[in-house]
């Protein structure tokens, strides 16, 4: 599988495991070190970025992209969410109240995402890196522009997790929603908040305008971010997501609705549903397609999921995302199989409140080999093409069949137990 990659790669895919380790080239998830090119050096570094291990946070998120868009060399830690794991001593004595992020700037430390931005903002200013701060002819609407951004904050944590008056709720978001759409519409020379450059207005408003996004359509069934060309009441909102998707600094860090209306809920103490939702959840989950022709995961896979979520067209050009998975999943197999076996495995203690989280969960050692064979053989999927490893495909099946009932049950659980917990980024 390794070698056909290799072969269908372009040369700057087959480096990428090569400038991980180097810190340098296409920001990843998967960094410890983020030098950007070879004119900064790794005694240069002057911050440590504490971050979730699941790149979820959206407070992680403004300083991720922040640092990314400033180009700022930085160190990257990783730590659970409360609702995912444990965090490790090491941090506590470094943040006692053990939330995320943290960042240590040359010597000093600072757990408050705000606090992060502004300083990062003063103590690379010069030098050649880019400046965020909006304007002094803007600092007025600026102002303005970061309580609006507080405002729809609340709107949408009553419309979302509240019972009493979903109506009421409902009714004040979309107000709010249409002040913000107003300002996105009276923005002079560009699709930003402050015009044609991104400024940490936009880097504010991005983590929650994105997950408003997908957790209203999902709980909810309202539909504020559409695809490109399709109607809608928010044209402006709508070309500022797509002025955002253009940044580099916001597709490293951009997730989709079945992460965010998965991670939601544990972080709020639960969500609120409401009947409109259900055909979007049951599309956003895999489960069905808004016409009930097929299962939204099944292939051919609809456009934007069938007009729910907008597809990612800059990472699927000549089949990138495809051996960007195989990638992934084949550098790193045999951590995967352990960990899809879980699926078939023990239930972990103690639990944590997040649904698909288990990280003390023990894998059944039984499934391992034929949950691998499987893995290879969607991997070979990915690569050829469907039609041409239906034979290898007929024939692990087959293999599985032929151990029992149980054997097959426990392989269908462990898949199932991986697809649930594919998340982005």
């Amino acid at each position: 599988i390794r070698a056909e990659l290799e072969k269908q790669q372009t040369p700057e895919e087959r480096k990428f495991r090569d400038k991980l380790e180097l810190g340098i080239g296409a920001g990843s998830p998967l960094h410890k070190l983020r030098l950007f090119d070879a004119s900064n050096k790794e005694s240069d570094v002057r911050v440590t970025f504490f971050r979730d291990s699941a790149s979820w946070c959206p407070y992680c998120q403004k300083v991720w992209m922040t640092l990314e868009e400033k180009r700022i060399p930085y160190r990257i830690e990783k730590v659970n969410m409360r609702c995912y794991g444990d965090k490790p001593a090491s941090f506590m004595r470094l943040q006692p109240n053990g939330n995320i992020p943290v960042a240590v700037i040359d010597g000093q430390v600072y757990g408050q995402s705000n606090d992060i931005l502004y300083v990062l903002e003063e103590s690379f200013n010069q030098d050649g890196y880019k400046s965020l701060r909006p304007k002094d002819a803007d600092r007025m609407r600026a102002q303005g522009l970061l309580r609006l951004e507080r405002q729809i904050f609340s709107a949408w944590m009553y419309w979302l997790t509240g019972s009493r008056d979903p109506e009421r709720y409902r009714q004040e978001f979309i107000e709010v929603l249409n002040v913000v759409e107003n300002e996105l519409s009276s923005s002079k020379g560009g699709d930003f908040f402050l015009g044609k450059d991104v400024t940490t207005v936009d880097f504010m408003f991005a983590p929650f305008l994105e997950r408003m996004a997908a957790s209203l359509l999902f709980f909810k069934g309202f539909q504020m971010r559409v695809p490109s060309g399709s109607d809608t009441p928010f044209p402006a909102v709508n070309r500022w997501f797509d002025a955002m998707e253009r940044l580099d600094s916001y597709r490293l860090t951009k997730s989709d609705y079945y992460t965010h209306c998965w991670d939601l809920p544990p972080q709020l103490g639960g969500c609120t549903y409401e009947d409109n939702g259900s055909p979007f959840e049951s599309a956003i989950n895999g489960d069905k397609t808004l016409d009930g022709t097929q299962g939204s995961w099944e292939l051919p896979l609809q456009p934007h999921n069938g007009g729910v979520e907008p597809d990612w067209g800059w990472c699927n050009e000549d089949g990138m995302a495809r051996r960007e998975a195989v990638e992934r999943l084949s550098a790193n197999f045999e951590n995967v199989v352990k960990f899809a076996a879980r699926g078939a495995g023990k239930k972990g203690m103690p639990p944590f409140s997040a649904a698909l989280a288990d990280p003390n969960a023990v894998p059944s050692v039984a499934m391992e080999c034929s949950v691998d064979i499987m893995l290879r053989a969607v991997s070979t999927a990915m690569l050829t093409g469907c039609p041409s490893a239906e034979a290898g495909i007929s024939e692990a099946v087959d293999t599985i069949i032929s151990a029992g009932d149980q054997h097959k049950e426990g392989v269908v659980s462990s898949l199932a137990y991986l697809r649930e917990r594919v998340g982005v980024p």
